[in-house]
């Protein structure tokens, strides 16, 4: 298996489950978030996330294009440590709907930068990250976005479970 063929299946079935996921979600569970400890993002704000969380960085990738005000200049060097914005500061979805229709668009640029790539790329091109100077290649970068998605797509597994909906681990690895 190439490059290509591996994040084109990882792709697939990280938004797969994702999708079932926020499928198992009312509009009622959008203002949910962990009673105990503090900076907890919404339920909401996470499927916001979520849904920005693997194409855009791998678009960002691909083409040097990254699409988001914060990372607009990989090469200017940071003088401080930037720490993320508190999660009463972020922004949520409104509806479900909204929120599997921003994992499809997200989804739809993976495979986007995953086709302006070749396995040539993927393999050899240096890519550095905005938050992350080091020039791992670019099959490897983007993993790690398809990664990003998988970590949140479990916390919105934990999500589910502690707000008591019936899931198992075949909601979350299942095919």
């Amino acid at each position: 298996m190439n490059w290509k063929q591996l994040l084109e299946k990882q792709v697939e079935d990280a938004f797969k489950v994702a999708d079932r996921l926020i499928r198992l979600l009312d509009e009622k569970d959008l203002a949910w978030k962990p009673s105990d400890g503090s900076n907890w993002m919404t339920t909401g704000q996470l499927l916001l996330h979520m849904g920005k969380s693997c194409g855009v960085p791998m678009k960002g990738f691909a083409t040097g294009n990254w699409d988001m005000p914060s990372h607009s200049d990989m090469n200017e060097k940071k003088t401080e440590k930037k720490m993320p914005p508190p999660a009463e500061e972020l922004k949520s979805v409104s509806t479900i709907d909204e929120a599997l229709k921003l994992l499809s668009f997200d989804k739809a640029l993976a495979n986007e930068a995953l086709n302006h790539c070749s396995d040539e790329e993927l393999e050899s091109k240096p890519a550095p990250a905005p938050w992350d100077p080091t020039p791992l290649n670019l099959g490897l970068r983007m993993l790690q976005m398809i990664d990003h998605l998988n970590q949140h797509k479990a916390q919105l597994f934990y999500y589910l479970k502690l707000q008591g909906k019936p899931v198992n681990t075949f909601h979350l690895y299942g095919k």
